[in-house]
């Protein structure tokens, strides 16, 4: 991700969080539930600049529950473009994207900044850099949607999602009863 000056990228849920702390992270993206306490894992961390988005990891809306929005992949979106800017400040960095277990909000938020960075890449090659940095990614289907809108993918991105939620399906079996207990099946659905 040279075009922002990031050479390192983290994905990982709140457990992994501690692990993380001596890993000199320059730059946090949280993606929280809107009703979960502040984190204090993050005392532990060097400085850093860190943006926090709160909403629900669901992919049809609920009653009393945030669902990801537009304007919250823009706000990710922002995030990317204001790395972009600030790279001439510095010579690396270490960019740390998460979310309550770092399998889909966050794994949705860094194929976005990814595809931002790197729009001329082909959408599977972009979601084999993101089975790179985490296996087991499962990107919420509603964000990646968003993302390919506003980046003006013309549905390739939701397009190679599908492959990418067939592979995964593939690679990790425990993955179609697991999105079915979590009211996720149109996303097994979208596999084929």
């Amino acid at each position: 991700m040279q075009p922002i000056a990031i050479s390192t990228l983290t994905i990982c849920g709140i457990e992994e969080l501690p692990a993380q702390s001596q890993r000199r992270v320059s730059h946090v993206l949280s993606l929280l539930d809107p009703d979960l306490p502040e984190l204090q894992s993050f005392v532990a961390y060097d400085a850093h600049e860190r943006t926090t988005l709160r909403f629900h990891d669901i992919i049809t809306p609920q009653e009393g529950r945030v669902h990801p929005t537009e304007a919250h992949v823009d706000e990710i979106l922002d995030f990317g473009a204001k790395l972009r800017e600030s790279a001439l400040k510095r010579q690396e960095g270490h960019l740390l994207v998460h979310c309550h277990m770092g399998i889909s909000r966050s794994t949705a938020a860094m194929l976005s900044l990814i595809a931002q960075v790197h729009a001329d890449e082909g959408e599977d090659a972009l979601f084999a850099r993101l089975r790179a940095i985490r296996p087991q990614a499962w990107p919420n289907s509603v964000m990646i949607g968003f993302a390919d809108q506003a980046l003006k993918r013309g549905g390739r991105l939701t397009d190679a999602l599908r492959r990418h939620y067939a592979h995964q399906l593939e690679a990790q079996p425990r993955y179609r009863q697991w999105m079915a207990d979590l009211g996720r099946s149109a996303e097994i659905e979208m596999a084929g």
